[in-house]
């Protein structure tokens, strides 16, 4: 293994060590906290729900929430459906939920493969080796 000391007795400067041996070392862990950024900065809403007033400015896990929220039965309306009605609009309604589930999810698992490497590789970094 590469070791910090055996490069500074080789004459390896702080900013070779840095990116020959620390970087290559931590890209695990790089990729772990670019994967929660990801995710995190993909998920929020929130700041969006309580700041944006002006729905073309909404991001899409707000669009995707105003959706959802629009498409519930109230009580106004299901006075006014048949049960057969009832019944086909929470058969949709479960049909859209579970479509923007996907549609949410999606470019997470699409950028995911890209990271995976480094996470095998951080499992073999930290295991017994024969």
């Amino acid at each position: 293994e590469v070791d910090i000391e055996s490069a500074q007795l080789d004459g390896a400067g702080e900013l070779r060590i840095l990116f020959q041996i620390v970087v290559p070392m931590a890209k695990p862990i790089i990729a772990v906290l670019v994967l929660l950024a990801a995710v995190s900065s993909w998920n929020s809403y929130f700041n969006a729900l309580i700041f944006l007033n002006d729905p073309n400015l909404f991001p899409l896990q707000l669009i995707l929430r105003e959706i959802l929220v629009q498409n519930q039965l109230t009580s106004a309306t299901i006075n006014t459906l048949t049960p057969e009605q009832i019944a086909q609009f929470q058969n949709i309604a479960t049909l859209l939920k579970y479509a923007l589930i996907i549609v949410a999810s999606l470019p997470l698992l699409a950028f995911y493969p890209f990271l995976q490497k480094y996470f095998v590789q951080g499992m073999n970094l930290g295991s017994l080796k024969e």
